[in-house]
């Protein structure tokens, strides 16, 4: 189900026909560095992931973690979207790419688009953001689409940097 359009992608649900891609992009070193190891080794393992996290939330929150694709040829690059945290009193944005994707300006046309629809569509009017200590270029993009950097707070044990904004 496509959820929306930007210039260069289009966000949709991410099915278990991704799991091969969903697979490779957990298990790249910034995203293990940074989000941490999901533990997915096989694509089966992917599929069920998907069907646990992913599917779950679209169907508890009405949102999720969408994947990002390129208009022009439907290549799949990253994702974005929202997750819903025990944790956290508001949604936070998440977005993460494919090494190959980043620095093309992918992420920030994403995460600005769906900050938009978070609020026209879901009605959302506070989000949050969390990164670890040291990724910058999180903080940075965060930055950009409007998100302040608030205080360190203490989730699972780790120390994170915890952004908000009021859409």
């Amino acid at each position: 189900m496509n959820i929306l359009t930007t210039e260069r992608l289009h966000l949709r649900e991410v099915t278990a026909a991704d799991a091969e891609f969903i697979l490779v992009l957990l298990n790249t070193p910034k995203f293990k560095a940074f989000i941490g190891d999901r533990g997915l080794r096989t694509v089966e393992h992917a599929a069920k992931y998907i069907e646990g996290r992913f599917t779950k939330s679209y169907l508890e929150n009405g949102f999720g973690l969408w994947l990002m694709e390129r208009a022009a040829d439907a290549e799949p690059v990253g994702i974005c979207g929202f997750v819903s945290r025990n944790e956290l009193p508001d949604p936070d944005i998440g977005f993460a790419l494919l090494p190959q994707f980043e620095r093309q300006g992918y992420a920030f046309e994403a995460a600005d688009a769906v900050m938009l629809y978070g609020r026209k569509t879901l009605g959302l009017s506070r989000l949050l953001a969390i990164t670890t200590r040291d990724n910058e270029s999180s903080a940075r993009l965060l930055t950009k689409i409007g998100c302040v950097f608030e205080r360190e707070i203490e989730v699972g044990g780790e120390t994170l940097k915890l952004f908000a904004a009021d859409i």
